[in-house]
Formats: C-alpha cells, sequence, structure tokens
C-alpha cells in the first residue's frame, strides 16, 4: 500500500514538473518535497511498514519441515 501512496506522489511530482507549476505555495509543495514524501514512503515500504498481510505467516502453502 505504501508503494501504490509512494508512485502516486512521485506521478503527481512528475506532473507538477513537466507542467512547471508551484501550486500557489512554491516552498511548501515544490518537485523536491513530493519527491522526499515519496521516497519516505518507498523506504517505509521496503522496510515492510504497513504490510497488507499483518506479519505471521510469512511461508505460502505447505508448513516447512513437515513431511
Amino acid at each position: 500500500m505504501l508503494a501504490i501512496l509512494a508512485a502516486i506522489v512521485f506521478g503527481f511530482a512528475l506532473l507538477l514538473d513537466f507542467l512547471n507549476t508551484n501550486l500557489g505555495a512554491p516552498d511548501l509543495f515544490n518537485t523536491h518535497t513530493l519527491m522526499l514524501i515519496g521516497f519516505l514512503l518507498l523506504s517505509l515500504h521496503l522496510a515492510g511498514v504497513g504490510r497488507a498481510g499483518g506479519g505471521g505467516r510469512w511461508y505460502r502453502g505447505r508448513r516447512p519441515g513437515r513431511g
């Protein structure tokens, strides 16, 4: 889920960069700020925060070690 949010933020930052706009607040929402937010969400995703499975069972199918 965090990776999807990061992709949305990166896409929005790219769109703002292509359109060369600053949304009326150049210090609040500029391209670098949105990229940093995207990198934060992506790093949280890679660290395993906000996993959809909720932890616990990390294997698929049969339990390892059982005949």
